[in-house]
């Protein structure tokens, strides 16, 4: 099984991103997976705030790609949604390492909104992810 074809597209003009790109063009299946936040397989929030439910949740990302036979690297697309700008932002380097620990160096387009609130009680972050993964 071959990768998808896989571009990043970055306008000669532009300033690099840090952590994300602007765009992504990839050929393949497409994997559209809905929200993940940072609970278990048992349906538990973990604790130890935003940057271990930001794990939980990436890792959640992680296990429903690998069903369809991908991996971190065949992200093309992850939309964020956060409930506290403020410890976004003081959090940001732990946050980056944790995304490092799960996903790599691997950056796809991204997303950040901050909303008033999440579904579940004590849900500090949601995050959605589109994949592009080999034809099988």
């Amino acid at each position: 099984m071959s990768d998808p074809a896989f571009d990043i597209l970055q306008p000669k003009d532009w300033p690099r991103p840090l952590g994300y790109s602007n765009g992504v063009a990839a050929s393949g299946r497409y994997v559209f997976i809905a929200g993940q936040i940072g609970w278990t397989a048992e349906a538990k929030l973990v604790g130890g705030g935003l940057v271990a439910q930001v794990e939980q949740a990436l890792r959640n990302i992680v296990a429903v790609l690998a069903e369809a036979g991908g991996a971190p690297h065949h992200l093309v697309r992850l939309n964020w949604y956060v409930v506290d700008k403020a410890a976004y932002l003081a959090q940001r380097k732990e946050i980056g390492a944790a995304y490092r620990r799960i996903i790599g160096r691997h950056y796809p387009a991204m997303t950040l909104l901050v909303v008033a609130g999440l579904l579940e009680e004590g849900a500090l972050v949601e995050i959605e992810a589109t994949a592009v993964v080999p034809e099988r």
